[in-house]
């Protein structure tokens, strides 16, 4: 009995392994929208925080309209999101964050909630930046944002 189990489980993780997508560097959303997002540096402070050091690139466009191309990542269950993070890698890929290093995100908060979608989506609104601590909250944000066809 103690074989067939060990069987069954490798033959399960064997499924599962094949199952699992290849990670494919086309998937990956670039611009330079994106580049300006990935502008901002991080630094760690005494008191443990991950502040951002805004670059003078996206400075010129806080409080502005800004447009958006990428992936929706939800981070609550259901099939509307209203506020969810944009990101540079489709969902089904965050197994790779530890190889290829973690994603471009940013929050995004719709004025209406949308269904969600696992092929890029665009936004625009208002590019907001606050200065907080990113291990608890994204301090880049798109807020009044409307999706554009």
């Amino acid at each position: 009995m103690k074989n067939l189990l060990v069987i069954f489980f490798m033959l399960w993780s064997n499924v599962v392994l094949s199952q699992m997508q290849k990670h494919n560097p086309s998937d990956q959303l670039r611009s330079l929208n994106w580049d300006v997002i990935g502008s901002v540096k991080f630094e760690l402070t005494a008191r443990n925080e991950l502040l951002p050091l805004f670059s003078e690139s996206i400075k010129r466009f806080e409080n502005r309209e800004f447009e958006l191309t990428g992936y929706l990542i939800p981070i609550k269950s259901g099939q509307k999101q209203q506020k969810f993070l944009l990101a540079t890698l489709p969902v089904n890929q965050c197994y790779f964050c530890g190889q290829n290093g973690i994603p471009v995100m940013i929050m995004i908060e719709m004025e209406n909630a949308i269904p969600y979608n696992e092929k890029p989506i665009h936004v625009k609104g208002i590019l907001k930046l606050e200065q907080k601590d990113a291990g608890y909250a994204p301090p880049i944000s798109i807020k009044n944002a409307k999706i554009i066809n």
